[in-house]
């Protein structure tokens, strides 16, 4: 597939303004949709949306990887289809500088979950027939996941191995049972998914008639304390006498890590879905390009070669390489779906085995600009040695903000920097942030990518994940829509004119 020329912006809808303590899909989605629209931007990239669990991670503490996160249900398009009263709803007040507020998810979750259960108790007194055809459309899924969450619920402090052995094993008798016995969570729980789907699918044909296309994400691994570990265990390597993951998925030590990155998510069986003609990737992408436009491969080098560490280990030491069957599951994902709009997360280090199997497929990969500075020359992140196709970035989500970054940069990076750029010295640079977004827009690379946060010139008060430390992740938002202004969209929209994005 071939990508034309354009340029975007990756925020994640929980980052949106609202009146209820995280982003949802309601009015700030729309105007953020038209900054977009005004400063000629043709993307909007966003993160995985489906439902979090501890720390709000969407990529390794999701409950699934095929449902939506109810936390992104808009309470106020609740109330206009009549199933909320407004008078009733009561705003969750964000307090500080609106380009820095952060989402409290303990005080979010139960606001949000007790207006959520209200109006579920108004839509099942009068079920619309749309409601059937979006559960016989997604029937895939939506009857685990439903099961899966009120099973959750009536045990919270359990994961799926450690309830019932009937229920751990799916035991039909005791699936039944439960069934039964939970019908009214597990109506809640779809109801949920066809709420957010229902908004998200307008979010999406706003978009597409204002000329904007989305770049969603799918993260490679999925967490044990998830609907498809649970409905589909075989697909992973589980312990048989536990249920626990056999080995752990992760990174091993780098530059940036002595002890590399222990994610803990089971991999895969392999063997299992090669038998099975990878029935379950090609539901999840199905699924997914329901959705969105294009799909960002989270951790590309995992389809070529994988870490696996043994489980009960500490850290990501003591791992191994294993091999991958990718070329299998692309070869059998295009004759199932066709032309494959697929990016490549091909960052950290990638072997020539890996770029060889992105190029197979023609797909682009990843150049991230706060990475191409302070070392020689020939860095593949520097712009003057990018291909067509590929994506630039200032930063992602994973990195610093280009302010924060260039704040804490070694002088030899600056002076790089100012080189690069043709100033006479580091001093001379006043707005790094669009300084790089400007390199990005003049580079040969299909399409450039900038943090919302790079735009707004905010620092690392404003970064989204720092992947070194777990708790506090995921959290920045801004709060008011005005942060978009038509100064800022008449500077992004003259960039992009320049560049012929």
């Amino acid at each position: 597939m071939t990508f034309e020329r354009a340029s975007g912006i990756i925020l994640h809808p929980t980052s949106l303004p609202s009146r209820f303590g995280i982003g949802d899909l309601g009015k700030s989605a729309y105007e953020f949709i038209d900054f977009l629209a005004r400063s000629g931007q043709k993307i909007w990239q966003v993160l995985p949306l489906g439902p979090t669990g501890y720390e709000h991670s969407p990529y390794t503490m999701n409950f699934s990887a095929f449902a939506g996160n109810p936390l992104l249900i808009s309470l106020d398009i609740l109330a206009e289809k009549g199933l909320l009263n407004p008078d009733e709803l009561i705003p969750l007040p964000s307090e500080g500088d609106p380009a820095y507020a952060r989402v409290n998810f303990a005080e979010v979750i139960p606001h949000k979950t007790k207006y959520l259960q209200q109006a579920y108790d108004r839509f099942k007194q009068a079920i619309p027939p749309e409601y059937e055809i979006f559960s016989q459309q997604q029937s895939y899924w939506l009857n685990d996941y439903a099961l899966f969450m009120a099973l959750h619920e009536a045990n919270p402090d359990k994961t799926w191995n450690q309830w019932e052995p009937g229920l751990a094993r799916r035991e039909s008798g005791a699936v039944k049972i439960a069934t039964e016995i939970l019908h009214d969570s597990i109506e809640y729980h779809k109801f949920l998914q066809f709420q957010f789907f229902e908004q998200w699918t307008k979010v999406r044909r706003y978009c597409h008639g204002k000329n904007i296309k989305i770049i969603g994400d799918v993260s490679i691994y999925v967490c044990h304390h998830s609907a498809e570990v649970w409905s589909h265990p075989e697909n992973f390597d589980l312990n048989p006498e536990t249920l626990e993951p056999a080995w752990k998925a992760g990174v091993p030590p780098d530059y940036f890590s002595a002890t590399g990155q222990l994610w803990g998510n089971p991999v895969y069986n392999w063997e299992n879905l090669i038998n099975t003609n990878f029935a379950w990737w090609v539901e999840r992408f199905r699924a997914t390009l329901q959705y969105v436009d294009f799909v960002r491969v989270d951790h590309f080098r995992g389809f070529e070669a994988f870490w696996r560490v043994p489980a009960g280990e500490d850290n990501a030491i003591n791992g191994e390489w294993v091999k991958a069957p990718g070329y299998k599951l692309f070869s059998k994902l295009q004759e199932a779906l066709g032309s494959l709009p697929i990016l490549a997360e091909d960052l950290g280090i990638i072997t020539s085995e890996v770029e060889a199997m992105r190029d197979h497929f023609e797909f682009p990969g990843m150049r991230i600009l706060l990475f191409a500075f302070g070392g020689e020359a020939d860095h593949p992140y520097l712009p003057h040695s990018y291909i067509n196709n590929c994506i630039v970035y200032t930063g992602t989500h994973d990195n610093d903000t280009t302010v924060g970054w260039w704040l804490q940069a070694p002088q030899e990076v600056r002076q790089h920097v100012a080189q690069y750029l043709g100033y006479a010295s580091d001093g001379d640079i006043h707005e790094i942030s669009w300084s790089l977004m400007r390199l990005a827009s003049a580079s040969v690379a299909d399409m450039a990518i900038f943090p919302l946060q790079d735009i707004l010139s905010l620092d690392n008060g404003a970064r989204m994940n720092d992947p070194s430390v777990t708790p506090g992740n995921w959290r920045w938002r801004y709060t008011t829509s005005e942060l978009l202004s038509q100064e800022l969209s008449d500077r992004l929209l003259q960039l992009t004119q320049l560049y012929n994005r």
